[in-house]
């Protein structure tokens, strides 16, 4: 058995490849929801209802989906030039310890001895998420200089980043950072509430978060369409030979994909705090910057599939919590979804581009 790259792959199959990987996931996972004993249709019926069934529900799955989005960038663009970025859930850290500490910093007393922000709130928020992005960069960088210059796998040093900054982070929670008010318990100083983002539904978590995930999404891919950096950053991922000796700067292009990279994940981290948490803890993340690998794989590495394929995760693990209730199914079940989603997309993919050739008596015919 081989494979033969087709020579002019079929849009219409790359296209419903993505689609049929979920379905064929879906009919897959039918079988574990069997063998615990529920009803298939009502299991799935169940998931939907709870992500997707009501204003509750829709506003509990775009909030769970707006560091997966931001992460999910951040790995895109990474992985479009090859930069295999792993540390995106420390750099979300990085970003959202940055966001907290330059917050508190913008705090002064203001005329009648009461706190007050030192410049204006949209421009504090801007200086906020600018700090994490650049926290988050820098994080990054260091792996991406080392690949560049000096051959270092970039997934050891990005992941073991992880371990690294998250010790990191518990040693500020329990030290400078640590919130006198807490009562022991190990979070950080809560952001200016100034600087929360804006609500718009009362009673509801979902925030303003959203619209700087989905603006990121439609920026990256602009950049990736239209400019010179993103024909560099494309050209780099195909073959990074060709690239070279082609003109493309293989050091400038490498960097420049950590900054973006890891800006996104450290941004993510800061909308986090900024919507939703108000303040840091090690829980804070449940994994946002690893799912974030699944969403840019399950997306194709195209920033605005990113978008769909974040709301698409966020709704099977919010689902799997009122399937959890309803049918008594364990919520894990979302987990194997998921992964198996993305096993089937990377199939689904090659597939679509490449044929099975088969060798032996009588073979020779292409599937």
């Amino acid at each position: 058995m081989r494979l033969e790259r087709r020579t002019t792959p079929s849009p219409l199959a790359l296209l419903l490849a993505p689609l049929a990987a979920v379905a064929f996931t879906l009919g897959v996972c039918a079988l574990l929801v069997l063998w615990a004993g529920a009803p298939v249709g009502r299991t799935y019926a169940a998931i939907v209802q709870g992500a997707f069934g009501s204003l509750f529900a829709w506003s509990e799955t775009l909030t769970r989906a707006v560091p997966l989005i931001l992460t999910g960038l951040a790995a895109t663009v990474a992985f479009k030039a090859r930069l295999f970025n792993i540390g995106a859930e420390g750099q979300l850290y990085g970003g959202a310890m940055a966001a907290v500490a330059v917050g508190s910093l913008l705090i002064v007393e203001g005329a009648e001895g009461t706190p007050a922000l030192a410049l204006p709130a949209g421009v504090a928020l801007a200086v906020v998420f600018m700090a994490a992005a650049l926290v988050g960069a820098l994080l990054l960088l260091g792996p991406a200089w080392l690949k560049a210059r000096l051959g270092v796998d970039e997934v050891v040093t990005t992941l073991l980043m992880n371990f690294v900054i998250l010790l990191g982070v518990s040693a500020l929670l329990d030290g400078p950072m640590k919130d006198p008010t807490a009562m022991g318990w190990p979070q950080s100083v809560a952001l200016p509430a100034e600087l929360e983002l804006a609500r718009p539904f009362q009673g509801l978590r979902l925030h303003s978060g959203l619209v700087v995930a989905a603006l990121s999404g439609v920026a990256l891919w602009l950049v990736f369409r239209h400019t010179v950096l993103g024909f560099h950053i494309r050209a780099s991922g195909a073959n990074p030979r060709a690239a070279a000796f082609a003109g493309v700067p293989p050091l400038r292009t490498t960097l420049v994909v950590a900054l973006l990279s890891g800006g996104l994940a450290g941004l993510a981290g800061a909308v986090e705090v900024a919507g939703r948490t108000g303040y840091v803890t090690l829980d804070m993340s449940p994994g946002y910057g690893y799912s974030g690998i699944v969403i840019a794989m399950l997306a194709g590495l195209h920033p605005l599939a990113v978008l769909g394929a974040g709301v698409f995760v966020a709704g099977m693990l919010v689902g799997a919590d009122s399937m959890s209730r309803v049918v008594g199914v364990p919520t894990y079940i979302a987990d194997v979804v998921v992964a198996a989603s993305l096993i089937a997309v990377l199939v689904a993919a090659m597939l679509a581009q490449y044929r099975v050739r088969w060798r032996g008596p009588g073979a020779g015919a292409a599937a």
